[in-house]
């Protein structure tokens, strides 16, 4: 198993709560992360049918064979044992008792708001980092190979084939999850909305725009994003507005969760292409907002990050709250510094805000300014948070 930023949080909050729920998307690693760190736990998975049947049909029976310590796995299958499990530990009042991991998460929010409030806490889980790799002496020389291989652990251990595992990983989970999710029959209509909600990578969305793609209502098309946000398919990244006395815009990008996969719906086919794909830049935001995302997560903390641009078109890639002070970042594609990529940073922080800290992440070299402002390769981005 190649080693997880998050273990240490994991561990952590073991000894503070008496439920930890670790939710993310399908082949992230969950079950291999809370196996490997607690060998002496118990394990049943919810996959099974004749676990879930009699979860679901006998609760108590079910839970009777776990009195100690026990691993839950995909417990959005069985929701209704959450209710259950808060008796359990209200009784015993033990940290560490149970264990949970999800892949959906407005089912298991919505069971965990209801049962579990105050008892569990929540770590989300995404594919691997750059530094993960790293730690497991995988490298690859430019973003665009880290694009095209992704970052699913199973692809990494396995060594396997990028386009073949992630074509698997689209038929065998996204396509089956989420359209048993929207129940939706046409199997060609979804793979139409997928692939153009892909080819609008990083861009502010127009939902009747895609929705006129698609052949679909605006509604339907805003239904089906939330169900692929919510089983971690894509990362909803929200506008930042405060009171700057203009026209701020309020839509959101969407970027994908793994790079691997949103390379295989682009119908790209080997790392050479993605430089000369029209939406490199784009590919490259991905990259970067999703190192940004696991490094907040992997460390307990929420999301918290957003984009700006107001009507006049002055936009940041990144704002992210730290403390008292706001963080602004660009992300440029580009091996060579241009001083322009400053532009953006500068007229936020003349015309709206104060940055605390200002930095561009690029692909090239490590440059530290007089001002205070960084020039960050790619494989460090993580750093700024």
């Amino acid at each position: 198993m190649i080693p997880r930023a998050i273990t240490p949080e994991l561990l952590l909050q073991l000894k503070e709560y008496p439920i930890v729920t670790v939710i993310g998307p399908r082949q992230a690693g969950k079950t291999t992360l809370v196996r490997a760190m607690l060998p002496d736990y118990a394990y049943a998975t919810l996959e099974d049918p004749e676990n879930r049947q009699l979860a679901t049909e006998d609760p108590k029976a079910f839970l009777h064979r776990y009195p100690g310590k026990t691993i839950l796995d995909e417990v959005q299958r069985a929701p209704h044992l959450l209710s259950y499990l808060q008796g359990i530990v209200d009784e015993e009042g033990l940290n560490g008792r149970f264990v949970l991991t999800g892949s959906h998460q407005l089912e298991l929010r919505a069971a965990i708001s209801q049962s579990l409030a105050g008892r569990t806490g929540i770590l989300h889980l995404l594919p691997l980092t750059i530094a993960e790799l790293a730690s497991a002496k995988i490298k690859f020389a430019s973003f665009e190979e880290y694009l095209f291989h992704g970052f699913m652990p199973r692809v990494h251990d396995q060594q396997q084939r990028p386009g073949r595992a992630y074509a698997n990983y689209y038929q065998t989970y996204v396509e089956r999850d989420v359209r048993q999710l929207i129940q939706l029959k046409d199997v060609s209509l979804f793979e139409k909305f997928i692939k153009l909600v892909a080819g609008r990578v990083g861009q502010i969305i127009n939902y009747q725009s895609l929705a006129n793609d698609v052949g679909v209502s605006a509604k339907t098309i805003k239904e089906w994003l939330s169900i692929l946000e919510a089983s971690f398919v894509v990362f909803k990244l929200p506008p930042y507005f405060e009171n700057f006395g203009k026209r701020i815009i309020k839509s959101p990008k969407y970027y994908f969760t793994d790079v691997g996969l949103l390379t295989y719906l682009l119908g790209i086919e080997k790392p050479g292409q993605i430089t000369r794909d029209p939406l490199v830049g784009s590919l490259f935001e991905n990259l970067v907002v999703l190192e940004l995302l696991k490094t907040r997560y992997n460390s307990g903390l929420s999301a918290g990050l957003y984009y700006f641009r107001d009507s006049h078109g002055n936009e940041v890639d990144i704002l992210y709250k730290s403390g008292d002070g706001l963080t602004g970042i660009e992300m440029k594609s580009a091996s060579t510094w241009n001083s322009g990529f400053l532009s953006g940073l500068k007229r936020f922080a003349t015309s709206n805000a104060v940055l605390q800290q200002s930095a561009v992440v690029y692909n090239g070299e490590p440059i530290s300014f007089s001002d205070g402002v960084k020039a960050i390769p790619y494989p460090s981005a993580a750093e700024l948070i």
